[in-house]
Formats: structure tokens, C-alpha cells, sequence
């Protein structure tokens, strides 16, 4: 090998060990701002303000690893369906966005330990419906959120037939329409939806099933970033900032969330 070869070599050994030790913190910070995906129709976690601004529980989780890094939160609105897609595209850096850990989600995206919350399934149906079991759902339309986990379960375990739609807007207007008898979600969001004026003929008359973490992600291989929302989400638990935004948006303390501030306090 001669002498320009081998500083050719060099050259491109120095820049992949270069490219390989850079992480998306590095960008972050040189970039000065956080770009984060979030619920914007997931009420109280990811909402539209009457401004247009997207708010809630997870936002507010966005603007504290932010804070942490030192940089501004920018929000880019994301639906069950593309929410791991756009971590792999680059579209985002940080995805919370009410996403149940699932052995196969964690093969697209990095979910960091522990999961920061927790919810079960549900179903927000007329009370003049008067669905007591799960049974009862058996030959109904039910509306449901495309790529949700719980869809098959409420499908072939309790022989619904379910009508998915892009978003949660969608879902409770076809609710509302007549379209469906029921729309099975995760019970923490019909608790809220079920309190709200407009709201008061429905109910979530069933058990909860389906006791499911949430997770939320970085993009596969930033171990660094993983790293760093584990110590955060930690911190969560053990100073009871789950518990708090719970309150401050108007969510009854979870058993999840209260049971992970006493393991951690």
C-alpha cells in the first residue's frame, strides 16, 4: 500500500469512527431544538388547544427532557399508524405518543425501562345500549383506531366487528353518527371523554382488560438518548410528576402510576 492509499484509508476510517460516535443528542443540542411526536386527538395526553397548540400530560413530559437538554420542543402531530414510522424516517427524535410496549414494537424502536405509564381497554358506549359484558359487543360494529393491538382481541376473542379509522376524531364522530355501537380504547382516554358535557348519554360500562404499559421511543441504535429518558422517566416516578400531571389535567391518580412513585421514591 502506498503512502496516499494509506492516508486515503486513514481519512475513511477517521470519518466512520467520527459518523459512528455522533448520536442524536449531538444533533439536538446543535440544532437547539427537540423535535418530538405526540398525540394531538388523545385527550388529556396529546389535544389541540383553541389556539392550535398541541398540549397535555405528554407534551408536558416533552418540554421537560427539553428543559434537560437545554434546547426548545418543537411538536409534530402523529397517529398510531405512523408513529414508529416517523422515528425511523428522522422525522422526529423523541416519540410519546401513547404507545403500549409490545415485544414486536421493540424490533422497530428503542423503548427505554422502565414504561412511564399504563392503561387498559375499554369501550365508550350509549348507556341506553345497557352493555354489561364483553359478550355483548358479539356481531355489533365497534369503532376502533387503525394499528391498535386491542382491535384483535375485541375481534376474534369477543366477536365484534370492528370499524378502524385513521385517528380518534374519526372514531368518536362515526361513534356519535350512529355508525358504531361502541369504540374500544384505552379506558384512561374514555374517562376523560366520557366527563365532557357533550358526552353525558355514554358510558364505559365494562371491565377494563388488557392492563398495558406504555412505552415511549427513540429511534433504534441511540443508546445514549435511551440512556438518558430511563434516568428521566425514573426521576418521574420517584417525584411524583406522573401523579401530578394526572392532576393538573384532570386524570384520576392511576394504580400504575402510584404504584411506580412508591417503588421509586
Amino acid at each position: 500500500m502506498n503512502l496516499k492509499t494509506l492516508a486515503t484509508t486513514l481519512v475513511v476510517s477517521a470519518l466512520s469512527v467520527t459518523a459512528a460516535s455522533a448520536d442524536i443528542l449531538d444533533t439536538i443540542k446543535e440544532r437547539g431544538k427537540l423535535i418530538v411526536g405526540t398525540k394531538a386527538d388523545y385527550k388529556p395526553y396529546g389535544f389541540l388547544d383553541t389556539d392550535g397548540n398541541i398540549i397535555g400530560i405528554e407534551p408536558d413530559l416533552a418540554k421537560d427532557v427539553a428543559d434537560k437538554l437545554g434546547v426548545e420542543v418543537e411538536f409534530v402531530p402523529v397517529v398510531s399508524s405512523n408513529r414508529m414510522q416517523f422515528l425511523e424516517q428522522g422525522k422526529i427524535d423523541l416519540m410519546i405518543a401513547t404507545m403500549t410496549d409490545k415485544p414486536d414494537r421493540r424490533e422497530i424502536v428503542l423503548i427505554p425501562d422502565p414504561n412511564y405509564y399504563s392503561s387498559g381497554t375499554n369501550v365508550l358506549a350509549l348507556k341506553s345500549l345497557g352493555l354489561k359484558e364483553w359478550e355483548d359487543l358479539r356481531g355489533k360494529p365497534v369503532c376502533g383506531i387503525q394499528g391498535a393491538f386491542y382491535n384483535k382481541a375485541t375481534s376474534q376473542t369477543y366477536g365484534a366487528e370492528i370499524v378502524a379509522f385513521k385517528g380518534t376524531a374519526e372514531a368518536y364522530s362515526a361513534l356519535q353518527g350512529g355508525n358504531c355501537a361502541a369504540f374500544v380504547y384505552d379506558d384512561s382516554a374514555i374517562v376523560a371523554k366520557a366527563a365532557e358535557p357533550e358526552w353525558a348519554d355514554y358510558e364505559m360500562p365494562l371491565q377494563t382488560i388488557d392492563d398495558a404499559p406504555w412505552g415511549l421511543a427513540v429511534a433504534l441504535g441511540e443508546d445514549n438518548f435511551a440512556e438518558l429518558m430511563s434516568e428521566m422517566i425514573i426521576d418521574w416516578h420517584k417525584s411524583g410528576r406522573i401523579l401530578e400531571l394526572e392532576t393538573k389535567w384532570g386524570v384520576t391518580n392511576t394504580p400504575f402510576a402510584q404504584a411506580m412513585h412508591e417503588k421509586y421514591k
